[in-house]
């Protein structure tokens, strides 16, 4: 059976260690495109129809509005079936301790069960939240793997990390004291 990369990302003005930087590429899309070459798996970037200001200051708010109110933004487009797909690899930023709320509106689209969800998220020190609690509360039927938290001014060098996540790499440091 064939795996997808599903994720959401933004380009534009990014919080990195402490400040403010332009982004050509999201660090999130960052981290799926390594984790596409190591898994050769097919990739989706989750786009909401309204973007999200490329401003950092005004995105945030955007976004905390949106959480508050439990929006679903809709999205540019979806895959066309998940049929195909037994395992489904799900990126994203933390955003105040969870998923994006566009990411809510794409697991709400499908139906999961049967399907194995692996969530890695990008962050700036909060880890995974308590996102994959609400990935297990919004997919029922899918089994949802351990996640792994990248942050977000490495995500250009989380290859070994993401090898060793995925069971690509052994990992060298088990043992050792």
């Amino acid at each position: 059976m064939a795996q997808l990369i599903a994720y959401f990302s933004r380009a534009g003005e990014n919080y990195l260690c402490g400040e403010i930087r332009e982004l050509a590429v999201g660090n999130t899309e960052t981290a799926a495109r390594i984790l596409g070459q190591l898994t050769g798996a097919d990739l989706f970037k989750m786009e909401p129809l309204v973007p999200y200001s490329s401003n950092y200051s005004e995105c945030i708010e955007e976004a905390k509005q949106d959480q508050r109110r439990g929006a679903r933004p809709e999205l540019k487009g979806y895959p066309e079936s998940l049929e195909a797909y037994d395992t489904i690899y799900l990126g994203y930023p933390n955003y105040w301790g969870t998923m994006p709320m566009a990411v809510f509106t794409f697991l709400e689209k499908f139906d999961f069960s049967g399907k194995t969800i692996r969530p890695f998220c990008t962050h700036e020190g909060s880890g995974m939240g308590r996102s994959e609690q609400d990935i297990r509360r919004l997919c029922p039927g899918a089994t949802v793997g351990k996640g792994l938290a990248i942050h977000g001014a490495k995500a250009g060098d989380s290859r070994v990390a993401l090898e060793q996540w995925i069971g690509k790499k052994e990992n060298h440091m088990e043992g050792l004291s």
